[in-house]
């Protein structure tokens, strides 16, 4: 038998432990720490949520790996009617989380040793992690045609982009998929700020018509609650598109047990047929948003793309990525150094705009002129 291989060698550290310093300098400021470090909700889960999950909260029984018929009407409802995209009745599926998914995707899909994955150069670090776990070989690039002879089986696209708010327009993503298609690679689309646009052009998914024509052929869309809903907590998401792909999703997941909680589910259901509370929370994030832009501008920062999500991309003639962590963190702000999400991240830092109303305020002070930072 083979010697075990640590997870310390299979896997990279996990990154947010590296910000413990300065998490410690952070929270010793006198009025407490502004963590703009993860981009996790703090607002009140709807009462409206809430009350579906407590109302399906007497659920004895193992739910169904697939969700309930009534979830997945919602989940084809909500995409067709906030997105301009139509998928076939079995062609969308509950998760455990969005992070689940991407961790997974590539053993779920059965990719492994010779098989290559792409992800973006500034990317979420589950991507890698994914692949890597899979035994899989990734590869950081954002120019497709530069791959050579590589066997891609896989290309992850994130727009909204994460660290960044990059919006990839129509164009864009119509040459991935033609890409992909031509050497019969799937497409793996994380979408889960595409609700959070705050500039044009909107943004659009994978799956719409002007990208993807009228076949969802070795296409996936990932969704998640968990922004839109502030429902991080209940691990709430789906998968949609090739009808082909989502069966074999289904299929191996039914073996592993990967099944959303039928409380979970129910609520999943509620926030996907109501609109309001999530144009609610979306202008909350906006205010917050320009509130921290315009501060962080008038201290000396650049903010760049940025046109969508949770995040502002931020960078500092005076800094790296780790020395404006430590800036800021001597103000009690702690942020996600840019080099998190790759090395193209240098120089540049993501701050999170998902703290209280309370919070930002206390941040937008000590980056006043005058403040240190």
């Amino acid at each position: 038998m083979g010697e075990r291989r640590p997870v310390t060698d299979r896997l990279p550290t996990f990154p947010w432990d590296r910000l413990t310093p300065y998490k410690r300098t952070a929270s010793a400021h006198p009025d407490g720490i502004v963590d703009l470090s993860v981009g996790t909700p703090v607002d009140p889960v709807p009462a409206s949520l809430r009350s579906a999950l407590a109302d399906a909260a007497d659920s004895p029984g193992y739910p169904t790996t697939w969700g309930t018929s009534e979830l997945r009407a919602s989940i084809r409802d909500w995409l067709e009617r906030r997105h301009g995209v139509r998928v076939a009745e079995g062609a969308v599926l509950p998760t455990v989380g969005s992070k689940e998914l991407v961790a997974w995707l590539p053993t779920l899909l059965g990719l492994g040793a010779g098989d290559t994955v792409v992800h973006p150069e500034l990317a979420y670090p589950t991507y890698d992690v994914g692949v890597r776990i899979a035994g899989a070989t990734p590869v950081a690039s954002d120019g497709l045609t530069a791959l050579g002879p590589a066997d891609v089986k896989l290309v992850w696209v994130n727009s909204p982009g994460n660290p960044t708010g990059r919006v990839l327009g129509v164009d864009h993503l119509r040459k991935v998929v033609e890409w992909a298609r031509e050497r019969g690679a799937i497409v793996a689309s994380d979408e889960c700020y595409l609700d959070l646009g705050w500039t044009d052009p909107r943004p659009v998914s994978i799956l719409h018509p002007d990208v993807c024509g009228d076949s969802h052929a070795n296409l996936l869309a990932v969704h998640s609650l968990s922004k839109r809903s502030n429902l991080a907590g209940y691990r709430a998401a789906f998968v949609a598109g090739d009808p082909n792909l989502v069966s074999e999703l289904l299929a191996v997941r039914k073996h592993a047990g990967m099944i959303v909680p039928a409380p979970v589910q129910a609520a999943m259901k509620a926030a996907l047929d109501d609109d309001e509370h999530a144009a609610r929370q979306k202008e909350t994030y906006r205010a917050r948003r320009t509130e921290l832009r315009a501060a962080l501008e008038s201290a000396g920062w650049t903010i760049e793309h940025s046109d969508a999500g949770l995040y502002l991309w931020a960078s500092h003639p005076e800094h790296d990525s780790w020395s404006a962590v430590g800036a800021l963190a001597k103000l009690g702000v702690l942020v996600a150094p840019g080099t998190f999400y790759g090395p193209a991240g240098a120089g540049h830092v993501r701050v999170a705009f998902t703290a209280t109303d309370e919070r930002v305020e206390a941040a937008v002070k000590r980056l006043s002129p005058g403040s240190g930072a």
